[in-house]
This record gives structure tokens, sequence and C-alpha cells, in this order.
């Protein structure tokens, strides 16, 4: 009899698992908690990064595979509890990402106006669990707190002109409201050097060809200490090339463009000042010191500074989130796993950033899933994995639960490609819960 596994999470990480236990005979079915599928390739990656959202093919040919099932607007915790799962299934793979942010803990963190970066992505990425929120776009200067990708993301998406937001799938909301936003400063503040910076060179590099902003560097910043500069010597080929990028950008005069976007380096912010709301925020200088090993720190000096701003996006990494009855590791914010297997739960897995922390790319996520995979099969093989009678559709049905199935996405996704072609865009996405289950339930797939 084919194994039975439930994968939970449909984002990369999820399809990717789904997709390989497919491929060597097993019965997969794909729980999701939104109505959509895809996670981050629909509700994370930057509107105007419509060739990453590509992955989504690849997941549509999984989707179609024999064998596939796909259960979104079920609530792992809710509607259905781990312990059922594991009766239902011979194995469980949790693969649901990191949802939640890493704090500063600094004081006026949580000031209104202080926002961390995945609710800005969230938002304007049309997620419908944060369609209510109201970011005050009138300010003259916003700081964004990181130097990965997501702060980059963050900061182009405020630089960008309405013209360059046009033909995106950034949600028509957020588009009305950016176009209209008073921003005119960015700042991105980065706690070590431009050697160690985080982001890819390709996402650097488009700051540079910003209709709208100028992209600003003090050459200051550029001048490396000696142990940044042993570390370009040592085969670090994204680093040195982000460096003669940002180079590059310090050397180009400002064209005059109606928005400027400064990238800052060896900076922490210490406090977020304001009495009703974000007015400033303090920062601290940073020396870079190596340590034994070659670790290059930042450690505070006593130089510090005021800028003042009205909006701050805090972009200092993503966690995972608990889920009832899954062993947990609150301090690195994952599930701990050994090849993807849960220590002393036999038949229970994760994968992606659930299991490793949140690093990587879009594709990362499959050798990751195919590690995790290939541990679930040693345990069939070995006869480690077992479930009892029972079908997960017949139980949500009994409980009332509104699932959304597959051909329930397709009348969403059709809807929306429609509207899109309408009006010039990619599509134009349904934000709120009751849009998204009222559009599934049309074609009877709410059930």
């Amino acid at each position: 009899m084919a194994l039975r596994v439930a994968v939970v999470g449909s984002g990369p990480a999820g399809f990717y698992a789904a997709e390989a236990l497919l491929a060597a005979g097993a019965r997969v079915d794909v729980l999701e908690r939104l109505p959509t599928p895809f996670g981050l390739v629909r509700l994370g990656v930057a509107p105007d990064h419509p060739e990453l959202k590509t992955a989504a093919r690849a997941f549509e040919q999984t989707a179609a595979r024999e064998g596939f099932r796909f259960f979104g607007n079920v609530h792992v915790g809710r509607d259905v509890g781990h312990d059922e799962l594991a009766r239902l299934y011979d194995a469980v793979v949790y693969a649901v990402g990191a949802q939640s942010d890493r704090r500063l803990g600094i004081p006026g963190e949580d000031l209104p106006g202080s926002w961390a970066a995945t609710e800005f992505v969230a938002w304007y990425n049309g997620h419908p669990d944060y369609q209510e929120l109201r970011f005050d776009l009138g300010c003259e200067r916003a700081v964004v707190v990181g130097n990965g990708n997501v702060a980059i993301d963050v900061a182009r998406m405020l630089a960008r002109t309405a013209d360059e937001l046009a033909p995106t799938d950034v949600t028509e909301q957020s588009a009305a409201a950016l176009a209209a936003a008073g921003v005119r400063e960015i700042v991105m503040l980065g706690r070590r050097g431009p050697a160690q910076a985080a982001f890819t060179p390709p996402e650097l590099k488009e700051l540079g060809e910003l209709r709208g902003a100028d992209v600003v560097v003090d050459p200051a910043d550029l001048e490396l200490d000696p142990a940044s500069e042993a570390a370009l010597e040592a085969d670090r080929a994204r680093a040195r090339r982000n460096v003669d990028i940002l180079r590059a950008f310090a050397a180009r005069p400002p064209a005059g463009k109606p928005k400027r976007l400064a990238l800052r380096f060896c900076v922490s912010p210490v406090a977020i000042l304001g009495t009703d709301r974000v007015e400033a925020v303090e920062v601290v200088r940073n020396e870079l010191v190596a340590g034994a090993d070659g670790t290059i720190r930042a450690v505070p000096t006593d130089r510090r500074e005021t800028i003042p701003c009205g909006l701050v996006l805090r972009s200092v990494g993503y966690r995972g989130v608990p889920l009832p009855g899954v062993p947990f590791d609150e301090g690195r914010g994952v599930i701990p796993t050994e090849r993807g297997r849960v220590p002393g739960r036999p038949g229970v897995y994760a994968a992606g950033w659930i299991k490793r922390g949140p690093s990587g790319v879009i594709g990362t996520n499959k050798k990751d899933a195919a590690e995790t995979v290939e541990a679930l099969l040693e345990d069939a093989r070995a006869g480690l994995l077992e479930h009892e009678e029972g079908d997960l559709g017949e139980l949500l049905r009994a409980r009332g639960v509104a699932v959304v199935d597959y051909r329930g996405w397709q009348a969403i996704d059709a809807w929306e490609r429609a509207l899109g072609e309408e009006r010039g865009r990619p599509r134009v996405k349904l934000t709120r819960w009751d849009e998204l289950l009222a559009k599934a339930r049309e074609l009877h797939s709410v059930r």
C-alpha cells in the first residue's frame, strides 16, 4: 500500500517535499492555513521581481500529479491537531516556514510607525491577514534597519515610481498608497560593513537602476578595515562584487531624482524615539573587530547620532513559531531535526526554514526537502511508519471546515489573472478572506 503523507505548508519547501514523495509513489495531502498555495512565492517575493514567481509553474505540475490533494483554509492546531494527523498518515512533514520576525530588543520598538518588514511585505503582497494595517507613508524620511535582500526589497518598493509599480502584481490598495507617499528619503542601516552585507549583488545593483531615486553611499563607509580587506581576498566573490557596486554608487554624482536612497554601514539603532509615535532613531557607530575564529563582529563605540524619521521598517531576520504538539527550539526558532527527522518522534519531519532557519533562496529548499524525504523513505523501508484508518477530508467535512481544494485555488487564480489582463498586469489579487473563499465556492470547491 502506498505511503500516506501529510505536508503542512504549501510554500516552496512543502511543494518540493510533495514532488519528491509523489515521485517515490506516495500519496500526498498538502495542508495550508490560507486559501491560496505557494507561500512566499505568492506573498513574499517582491512584486517587481516577477521572474522569481515562475517557481509556481513547477508547483502547478506537482499539483497535477496522481496522488496529490490540496487542503486550503485548514489551520493545523485549530481545525485538526498534530496527533490526529499522526494517526491518519504514515508521516507528517512540517514545512511552515518562518512566520515571525526577529526583534531588535531596543526601547521604542513598539511605537506606532515602527513595523516589522514582514508586515510591510505581507501588506503590499496581498496577504489577507495584513490588509487592515495602515502604514503612515506621509513622512519625509523612512529608516530600514537591516542590509539583507528583504531590507532591499522594502527600500526599493518605497522608492519605486507609480509607473514602475503599475505592471506588477502589487495590490491596488498598496500601489495607490505607495504612489501617494510623501517619503523622499529612505535610509538603510547596516550593523556591519559593506564587506559583510547580506544582500546579493543583483539586488544591490538594481537599486542603481531606480527611475525615481538616487542611491547615495558615503565613500568613507567603504574604507575597509584590515579584517574586511582580508575577507575580500578569501574568495568571497559575492562580497567583492557588492563592494565594487557600492564604490560605483559612491562615485556617481546625484542625478537630481525626486527621492534619495542612502546606504549606511557600521551603524546600529539603540533606540526608537518618539512620544506617541516614531519621531527619530538613535544610532551608534560600530567598529569591526576580528575574532580568533576569523569572524568579524560589530562593536559599538561612544559615537551616537539621531536620525529624524516617521517610519521604521525592521528587517533583521525571520524566525519560526511553535505548533501545538510539535517540538520547538525557542532559541533558534525552528523545529529541531536530524536530517529532517524530529528526534524521538517517529513519523514527524520538517523541511525548509522551519527546519534550518531562514537562509538561502527559493531553490535552496529543493535540496533541503530532498534530504528530509530521503530520511522519511529510509524510515518507511525500515518499517517504522504506520497509520490508522480514516480520511482527512471526511474528518474536516464532519467538523464543518470550509476546505478550499486545488480546483478552488484554480478558480481564484483564473479570476485574478483575468482581472490583471484587463488592466495590463500579471494579476489583480483578491486580498480578503471573504473574497477568496467566495471565489473558491463558486466552483463548489469549498467543502
